[in-house]
């Protein structure tokens, strides 16, 4: 059996940088065991350990192998199971079409998806065993127009997967029926759940609904692909730690006596009061805080009057507050209410707050992080392997991970000369990635089915 140790692990993970170490200081074995089908992305031609059986040695160049072959016979399918979804994109909640899609193209692998009881999610368990290891997609998309000039352009309008969600998808249908062929052919080291989950886009999100139907259920460890057209495809993202922030979301309502603008002091004077919010609630905030802590107000609306000589007699604002650390992520709704009031009294003016929790950060396990680190170079090459900066951007894949261990890495999917950016109308993708997913996860969760780390 190819064993990869926890030097080799770090070796190979060096691209994540964070300020976290690698679970090569902490591993509770003294190597993270790879299954025989794992060898490294440059002696996948044929040396065997010592004192390995012949079925042994035979498995442990047949996985590359295998997924050439498998890859060269079906990543056109997987490609056309995309363009699919992309074509015919649901929004958050209204995903029946693509789970009834997911659910028929399993089906004929094989295999046997479970529908949650609305319709809009599913989940497949692939081999059998104590051992449960999850692959994650999102499946839903955004209210944003199609503006691009392709044969899988969406068909319906005003709504497109312009973050990637088809592309996830698509990845995990590709890597479960590459798990149940393995299973066929050779048996599998675990049990493999892939869960494909409505409504990551909105809230209330759809990880807590997928959790509350059992999608965590005897589950070890959870793995996840986030596509990212700032990596060129072939690349793989990979942190330990916070990846993503906390994401709340606050309205800010305010009514007084409105009047003439003459007459300013006769009034409340709204406008210049949800101004004195949008531009000082967040430097005062910041202010209150540890200046290591990251945080992000960003108002993204403000309403407040149509004529240039009336002051109005309501006004609105709405905002999101993103930060880095569930310790901040705690505590921050009532600083940041704390301020705003304070700020709109300063002005003469009460306001009421809406403050709505958003969905928790994504900190991956260290473990799970070089997992992804090292099966990303046994399957690409040591190179694909990148560090991924920490995001501001909300990821309710985090609920996942406050139960159980896991990591999502950042699946490179940009083009070369293009500089496009996700939740973008012209937002597509390199498809090559889409074959490049397939591989790594299939390594990924092979490889934590027989780690010791979970």
């Amino acid at each position: 059996m190819y064993t990869l140790t926890a030097e080799k692990v770090v070796e190979m993970g060096t691209a994540t940088k964070s300020n976290e170490p690698l679970p090569g200081a902490i591993a509770p074995e003294p190597c993270l065991v790879v299954p025989a089908a794992l060898p490294s992305h440059d002696t996948a031609a044929g040396s065997a350990s010592p004192g390995t059986t012949a079925s042994e040695q035979a498995m442990s160049t047949s996985l590359p192998d295998f997924l050439d072959g498998w890859l060269d016979a079906h990543a056109a399918e997987v490609i056309a199971a995309r363009r699919h979804i992309h074509a015919n994109p649901r929004l958050s909640r209204q995903e029946h079409d693509t789970a009834e899609y997911v659910a028929a193209r399993l089906a004929e692998a094989g295999l046997e998806p479970q529908l949650i009881p609305d319709g809009t999610g599913l989940t497949c368990d692939i081999g059998s065993g104590d051992r449960v290891i999850a692959i994650r997609a999102d499946m839903d998309a955004l209210p944003i127009h199609d503006p691009k000039q392709v044969p899988y352009r969406s068909s319906v309008e005003g709504v497109c997967h312009a973050c990637g969600h088809d592309a996830h998808t698509a990845i995990l249908l590709g890597v479960g029926r590459v798990l149940h062929e393995l299973e066929r052919r050779e048996g599998l080291p675990g049990r493999f759940r892939l869960v494909f989950q409505p409504s990551e886009e909105q809230f209330p999100s759809g990880a807590p609904t997928m959790i509350k139907y059992g999608a965590l259920t005897d589950v070890d460890a959870i793995f996840a692909f986030h596509c990212d057209p700032q990596f060129q495809a072939g690349q793989i993202g990979v942190r330990n730690g916070p990846l993503t922030a906390a994401c709340d979301v606050m309205e800010v309502r305010m009514q007084g006596r409105g009047g003439h603008t003459s007459r300013p002091h006769l009034t409340s004077d709204l406008v210049n009061a949800i101004g004195r919010v949008v531009v000082d609630v967040p430097a005062l905030v910041n202010r209150r805080l540890d200046p290591r802590q990251s945080v992000a107000i960003v108002f993204g609306a403000v309403q407040a009057g149509e004529a240039a000589n009336a002051i109005p007699q309501e006004a609105l604002a709405r905002a999101t507050v993103r930060v880095h650390g569930r310790e901040t992520w705690d505590m921050i709704p009532d600083l940041v209410q704390e301020v705003t009031r304070s700020v709109a009294r300063a002005s003469g003016v009460d306001c009421e707050i809406d403050y709505r929790r958003g969905v928790p950060p994504v900190v991956n396990d260290r473990a799970a992080s070089a997992m992804f680190a090292g099966a990303a170079a046994a399957a690409l090459g040591p190179d694909a392997v990148v560090e991924a900066p920490m995001s501001m951007g909300g990821e309710d894949f985090a609920y996942y991970l406050e139960q159980i261990p896991g990591a999502m890495a950042r699946l490179g999917v940009g083009r070369p000369g293009e500089r496009l950016d996700i939740h973008q109308g012209d937002f597509d993708i390199d498809e090559v990635a889409l074959s490049h997913g397939v591989r790594v996860m299939v390594h990924t969760v092979l490889a934590a089915a027989q780690s010791p780390a979970f």
